[in-house]
């Protein structure tokens, strides 16, 4: 299949990614756009990890407020420069990400943040549960429940609301990529009147 000129500004448009970069995943991907954008998404997480050991410096605060006032939900997002951070697009991104955790509700920002008590408070809650399973498959149903609640729970785990197919992580990662920085969130807070 050909790649045209059109192919590669219709994959950029969706992806914000560079030139250079749609027209490489395109022709990896034998001119296939949906191909092409997994090929992405996967060089997205390569990128973001090359990036990790950088500086932080710049970012923004965003807050999403949600059914007349009764949810609100704020997160930081940090970058290496001010050029990032005052894109317009860097801005949506952390007020999509707000309004995620204001529809998700998730209790913590990664698995290192969550605590042991956590841990066991939630295997205690799943033995119960696993109670009748047979005993040498228990064990393994337990952490398989456990590692689902976290999944529910961990922000940068959760299928992103406006695009299910991707997680939090994949999303920022994808901003890596985009705008060719380290790109990290930093703070998460949600509140509601009930």
């Amino acid at each position: 299949m050909e790649i045209t000129t059109e192919t590669i500004k219709a994959l950029r448009d969706v992806t914000g990614v560079s030139v250079m970069q749609c027209k490489k995943a395109l022709e990896e991907a034998g001119g296939d756009i949906e191909k092409a954008k997994v090929i992405l998404r996967k060089q997205s997480s390569a990128i973001a990890s090359k990036k990790s050991d950088r500086a932080l410096g710049a970012g923004v605060a965003a807050a999403y407020t949600h059914a007349g006032g009764s949810v609100v939900a704020a997160v930081v997002l940090a970058c290496e420069t001010d050029f990032v951070s005052k894109n317009e697009e860097f801005s949506q991104l952390a007020y999509g990400i707000a309004m995620h955790i204001a529809a998700m509700n998730p209790t913590f920002l990664s698995r290192d943040d969550v605590k042991e008590e956590d841990l066991k408070a939630a295997r205690a809650v799943f033995a119960e549960e696993a109670a009748k399973i047979p005993e040498n498959v228990r064990a393994k149903a337990i952490e398989g429940k456990v590692d689902s609640y976290l999944g529910e729970r961990v922000l940068l785990e959760q299928p992103y609301v406006k695009d299910p197919g991707i997680t939090i992580r994949e999303l920022i990662d994808g901003a890596v990529q985009k705008f060719g920085e380290k790109v990290e969130l930093v703070r998460f807070e949600r509140l509601s009147v009930k």
